[in-house]
């Protein structure tokens, strides 16, 4: 028998429950209502999506409950939002109801239009904006009040105008990177200079000021006007007068006499061509223009190559070899300034070294972010078509750490690629060169953070390249690159359809594995045994004696060698350099080292499947481990 209820007593239990919750929502946590106001400001927040209706409070004690909190005392001291692909505005309103609040990471997401407001947050220490789109003039008011301002990160955004002049009078000011915007006009005077400070890669001019005569030049790179400093010395205002006061002073020559004066040069350099081409021997032909390996070779600190734009001009009246030198580089980034081959033998150049496949130059551009250029002679396994279609696809892949593509050359003879360049150097460098550059070593949670990046952008290749038997190929320290907060982007991935066959062979880090060594042949979990190498590396400190090439054969395997180690004596191998670590961090440690050897393990069907090393690696979590401020 059904029971009937009075309409009043429906329409009051329902009034009831809305009651009850419009109460409780009314009692909601202050920090959380600015949060979600905080997100309601930006687009493409699916990151985010774990802020709504969550019922727990954003932080307890240390632990953030919410994603990208930052918290000390069950209070939020700042937000951590990389790598989120977010857009939008910054509401700058919303978090000056945070008490506590005193640091804020957007880095690497999709905001653009004029700076945010800083300054309406007075006890503000620490901001990183940079690789976003921001753009405009900054006021030069935009910093007054931030006395507790410390890091300030505005890299790789379009900002334009004048460095704000309250920017150079922030008293604590420690950290500032401005580089690769498009900031002109001259260099303010700091007075209180901070310790680490990069200018490069924009328009200033003029004298560099006393406050900053001791900065490294690098720091200044990219601004073709600047001067004084540890660069060129400027041109002193007396010089200067004088030369300008003895011209106005002097009469100007007639014009026809000037017209005479050229016209005698002109025949004269004419003169000159023609004996040197009459005293040319017949049989022996001239350096093709086309070939980049020569004006590459020959880029230094003076830049362009006159011989070669002289050649170039010269064989354009051949049809095909004019075809030859219009050397245009195809971009597969749309979000990047294009620039053309010439720019680059034009630009301040600087080589870093031989690689497996070939040199490598740092290119600093008058206009746009500083570039490196890889030669490969050993990329003819592919036909025009297929290596043109592979790059493109390469150029397709965006991940946090993946150093992206950005350009390439294609010849018969040789290719290029250009990618970023990546100021802090490679994983190898900070493993083994740190001594001699005088850098700290990496400590434990450093490296457990180089091994979760590099793990994810592995991931990542697997999932985006399936065609691939091996999607990165050729995995080691060298080619794990550290961006400014030691996040590891990799690079030289995807190679092995383009490489020849011989030279991948005796080259590339897939073909040391040892299901290549036993069976002629590589495999998915090629990647899986590189990956355990670096482990091990990483947490030993030393260096991988099985990927010398030749010298492998009369090197102990690494893999053994820890083996051999390990067992009643785990400390042992890990690398003393890291400092004191905790029992709690020891065990992830050795847990690690354990997820290494497993990956390292020469039968293949008893090495770990891809997707469980990467879940493990996941997995390992710092205990007790406060983050203070976000480590840049």
């Amino acid at each position: 028998m059904s029971m009937l209820i009075p309409f009043h007593l429906l329409l009051s239990s329902l009034l009831f429950v809305f009651h009850s919750r419009s109460h409780a929502y009314a009692y909601a946590s202050p920090d959380s209502e600015s949060l979600l106001k905080f997100k309601s400001s930006l687009r493409n927040a699916d990151a985010l999506q774990s802020w709504d209706d969550n019922p727990n409070p954003p932080c307890t004690g240390q632990t953030a409950n919410w994603v990208g909190i930052l918290c000390n005392k069950g209070a939020i001291w700042g937000l951590k939002l990389e790598n989120m692909g977010l857009s939008g505005t910054i509401d700058i309103d919303s978090l000056k109801t945070l008490p506590e609040f005193t640091t804020i990471s957007v880095m690497n997401n999709n905001f653009d239009g004029p700076m945010p407001q800083l300054n309406k947050l007075p006890e503000l220490r620490s901001a990183y904006l940079s690789n976003n789109k921001f753009s405009g003039e900054i006021p030069p008011n935009a910093f007054d009040g931030l006395i507790q301002m410390k890091k300030l990160h505005l890299s790789q955004n379009q900002f334009t105008g004048p460095i704000p002049a309250s920017l150079a009078s922030l008293p604590k000011l420690t950290e500032l990177k401005l580089d690769r915007n498009r900031f002109s006009g001259p260099i303010p005077d700091f007075k209180h200079p901070p310790h680490m400070l990069d200018l490069s890669g924009n328009q200033l001019e003029g004298p560099i000021p006393p406050s900053l005569s001791k900065i490294d030049k690098k720091m200044f790179e990219g601004n073709k006007a600047v001067c004084g400093g540890q660069l060129e010395a400027c041109e002193t205002p007396a010089a200067s007068n004088s030369s300008s006061g003895s011209s106005s002073s002097s009469k100007k020559p007639p014009f026809w006499l000037s017209v005479i004066l050229v016209v005698v040069g002109v025949l004269i350099v004419v003169g000159i061509c023609a004996v040197m081409m009459m005293q040319q021997p017949r049989g022996k032909k001239t350096a093709s223009p086309s070939s980049v390996e020569a004006p590459l070779a020959k880029v230094g600190a003076k830049g362009y190559n006159k011989e070669e734009e002289q050649g170039s001009a010269g064989n354009s009246r051949n049809g095909k070899k004019a075809q030859e030198t219009n050397v245009k580089l195809t971009f597969v980034r749309d979000d990047r300034q294009k620039f053309d081959l010439p720019d680059l033998l034009k630009a301040s150049a600087e080589v870093l070294g031989s690689g497996s496949f070939g040199s490598s130059f740092k290119a600093a551009l008058s206009v746009g972010p500083v570039v490196v250029v890889k030669r490969y002679k050993q990329m003819n396994n592919a036909g025009k078509e297929e290596f043109l279609e592979h790059m493109r696809r390469i150029g397709r892949l965006t991940h946090a750490n993946l150093l992206p593509l950005v350009a390439y050359y294609y010849r018969k003879e040789e290719k290029l690629l250009v990618s970023d360049f990546v100021k802090n150097g490679s994983l190898s460098v900070h493993l083994h060169g740190h001594k001699s550059l005088g850098q700290p070593a990496l400590d434990w949670p450093t490296r457990l953070k180089i091994v979760k990046g590099v793990a994810k952008g592995l991931a990542y290749l697997h999932k985006e390249l399936p065609s691939l038997i091996v999607p990165h190929g050729h995995l080691k320290s060298s080619n794990v690159l550290l961006n400014e907060s030691f996040e590891p982007l990799l690079t030289d991935y995807g190679l092995i359809p383009i490489i020849n066959k011989e030279s991948a062979k005796k080259l590339m880090v897939a073909y040391k594995s040892p299901e290549y060594a036993q069976q002629g042949k590589i495999s998915r979990k090629s990647d899986v045994w590189a990956l355990g190498i670096l482990i091990l590396e990483i947490l030993t400190g030393v260096f991988p004696a099985n990927l010398k090439g030749k010298e492998s054969d009369e090197q102990e395997d690494m893999a053994n060698w820890v083996k051999t180690v390990v067992g009643d004596q785990q400390t042992e191998v890990f690398d003393k350099e890291m400092g004191t670590i905790k029992d709690s961090d020891g065990a992830l440690m050795q847990e690690l080292l354990k997820i290494g050897l497993s990956c390292c393990e020469e039968d293949e069907e008893k090495r770990l499947v891809f997707k469980d090393a990467v879940g493990r690696i996941e997995e390992l979590n710092l205990q007790g481990h406060v983050v203070t401020e976000i480590e840049i």
